[in-house]
């Protein structure tokens, strides 16, 4: 028996309206400006580009944020 149930559109991949789609790209626009000033600041090697690699996940999770509710239904 599962704990908890997700809803049948959580690994649904939804177009983002307009609303949305402003709001991934502001969202993007900043972990871009933040990745350009930890690329210039931190020094080369493995943990630089695994915090790098992190803003990518970040990104990711804001797109998840900007088009759906906790649940995992599509927000309209």
């Amino acid at each position: 028996m599962p704990m908890f149930t997700l809803h049948t559109d959580t690994f649904a991949v939804p177009k983002p309206n307009e609303t949305q789609l402003k709001t991934i790209d502001a969202c993007m626009g900043a972990l871009a400006e933040c990745a350009s000033d930890l690329d210039a600041h931190l020094p080369p090697g493995p943990d630089k580009t695994y915090a790098l690699r992190k803003l990518r996940e970040v990104g990711m999770w804001c797109i998840e944020s900007a088009t759906k509710h906790p649940d995992g239904t599509p927000r309209e």
